[in-house]
């Protein structure tokens, strides 16, 4: 716990951003119940499922998606992660807690240089038609920053917020990953100008939570299994 506290980025980011406790939800007190669902290579193979509460995950390649969910979920190998980015090319359901389950997990292919058309298509087209949708989660990694295809997926998605009947059908929230690999005398700098692009991009967007799946502990971890298990109760 003082490793935590006393971390160089966690003294530049803040101790407001610390969580209130470190602990788990009860969604995700059975870590060894997270299970591999389904897999939608298209449109038509999408599975319907239990109409349990869903959220979907994001990112350009190298965004650290996997390693992230897999703290999330607590299984270190649940999601295979690969030096070699782009590896999920597939919609990935992926059901949370014990038997019925609480909510399901869905990652999608990256974007960006080493995405491709039919993810995009796919993904869209779960994206505009998922009843059970309750957020979107887009990831961007601190030491990469954002480039051109974060923001026009900001734009993107943003565009899908706002039904024709003027009803909000999922919400947007950012995520920024890798924290740790930024240095610390720049840790601060990075966060903000990210955040302003963010905002810029996307103004419905909610603010970016701020995390390090690598350190020891992992950085706002907690902070993501309260925010799923907050949208997914409403």
């Amino acid at each position: 716990m003082r490793f935590f506290a006393h971390h160089p980025v966690i003294r530049c980011l803040g101790a407001h951003n610390l969580p209130r406790r470190l602990y788990s939800t009860s969604v995700f007190d059975h870590p060894n119940a997270a299970q591999f669902l389904a897999a939608a290579g298209s449109t038509e193979s999408i599975p319907k499922l239990y109409g349990l509460p869903e959220i979907v995950v994001t990112g350009r390649a190298n965004c650290g998606k996997s390693t992230l969910l897999n703290a999330v979920l607590g299984r270190k190998t649940l999601l295979r992660t690969s030096k070699k980015a782009g590896r999920t090319r597939e919609l990935n359901f992926y059901g949370v807690g014990l038997e019925p389950g609480k909510l399901v997990v869905v990652d999608a292919p990256g974007y960006g240089e080493r995405g491709r058309a039919e993810w995009g298509k796919i993904f869209d087209h779960y994206v505009q038609t998922r009843k059970q949708l309750r957020r979107v989660y887009i990831l961007f990694n601190a030491k990469n920053m954002m480039n051109a295809a974060d923001t026009q997926m900001l734009q993107h998605l943003s565009s899908f917020l706002i039904s024709d009947r003027g009803q909000q059908p999922f919400t947007l929230q950012s995520v920024i990953t890798k924290a740790d690999t930024v240095p610390p005398e720049k840790v601060d700098e990075v966060i903000s100008s990210m955040r302003k692009q963010i905002w810029e991009a996307a103004p419905l967007c909610l603010p970016p939570v701020i995390t390090s799946a690598a350190m020891s502990p992992p950085f706002g971890i907690d902070k993501i299994r309260q925010n799923i298990a907050d949208v997914c109760r409403r």
